[in-house]
Parts: structure tokens; C-alpha cells; sequence
């Protein structure tokens, strides 16, 4: 075999990560179940993938803002209500929203019905941050607003508290 046949041969590469149906980290939060489907750590830390299911008249987080990494929700099913600043949008079935860092945000499902989203972190930053709050879940004590902000704070992350 010469020198150019075997360079010409495919090489190598980052592991491909396939994640079924079934698999991936799950995260309880309350009525909230989370399915991590990419963590970062297939993706050098860029980027981090979950799906959540939100039950009827879930409430979301405080309105936060992010300094150091971008989310963006894709809503497969049901009807998330995105409070941005004091703007209110319905995001149905087939839409994406994007929040830059700095934006303040927050999430809920108003609706009687189920909805589900899949939300992308860029960079993975805030995959722990759910860990986090299960954890406190875990260790028996409530999952309070004071107590989000707390966990919030570790990730680059702050109440907006002028919208508070």
C-alpha cells in the first residue's frame, strides 16, 4: 500500500452520540420532567441539548437574565407562554424562541394541557444548574423562588429584579 493510499482512507474522528428514545439524563423538577439528550460533553462545552415536559399550569422560573450563554426553546407540543421583559408571547407547537444573554425571561405552561420544548444551551453552562435544583428537591427542601435564585447565581445567571 503507498504512502497516498493510506492517507486517502478515512480517518478517525469525535465519536458520533446517538441518544434514544429512552435514554438520556433524566431531571425531575416538581411537575417538570427534563430528558438531557447532550450535556456538552460530546460537544467540547458548545452546546447542550434537553427536552422538557412542562404538566398543566406548570409556573416557570423567576424572570432571569443570563450573562454568558444564549437559550432557545423549540416547542413540540402544547403552548408555552415566554414572558420577555413585561412582553408576553404564546409560543404553540412549531415555534422557536431564541434569548440572547442579557435578555430578561422566564417560561410557563398557563394551559391545561401538557407542552413540551426542547431547549438548547450555548455553551452547556446551565445542564448543571437543573442537577443543581433537583438536588435540593432531593435533600428535601422546597424548590422556593430564594432558593432558584440561589442555585441560579452559580451559572451566571440573576433575577431581573427590576421587573420583579
Amino acid at each position: 500500500m503507498s504512502e497516498e493510499t493510506r492517507t486517502s482512507e478515512p480517518q478517525a474522528g469525535p465519536a458520533v452520540s446517538v441518544v434514544g428514545p429512552g435514554d438520556g439524563e433524566t431531571i425531575v423538577l416538581g411537575t417538570t420532567h427534563m430528558r438531557v439528550l447532550e450535556d456538552g460533553s460530546h460537544t467540547g462545552h458548545r452546546l447542550a441539548i434537553a427536552e422538557s415536559v412542562l404538566a398543566p399550569h406548570t409556573q416557570g422560573p423567576p424572570q432571569h437574565r443570563h450573562s454568558q450563554h444564549d437559550e432557545g426553546f423549540y416547542i413540540l407540543s402544547g403552548t408555552v407562554r415566554f414572558t420577555v421583559g413585561d412582553e408576553d408571547y404564546d409560543a404553540t407547537t412549531g415555534t422557536l424562541v431564541l434569548v440572547p444573554p442579557g435578555t430578561p425571561h422566564t417560561f410557563a405552561n398557563l394551559s391545561g394541557r401538557p407542552a413540551v420544548m426542547l431547549s438548547t444551551f450555548t455553551p452547556d453552562l446551565y445542564v448543571q444548574y437543573f442537577r443543581d435544583l433537583q438536588e435540593v428537591l432531593a435533600g428535601g427542601r422546597p424548590l422556593t423562588p430564594r432558593a432558584t435564585v440561589d442555585v441560579m447565581s452559580r451559572y451566571a445567571t440573576e433575577p431581573a429584579a427590576d421587573l420583579a
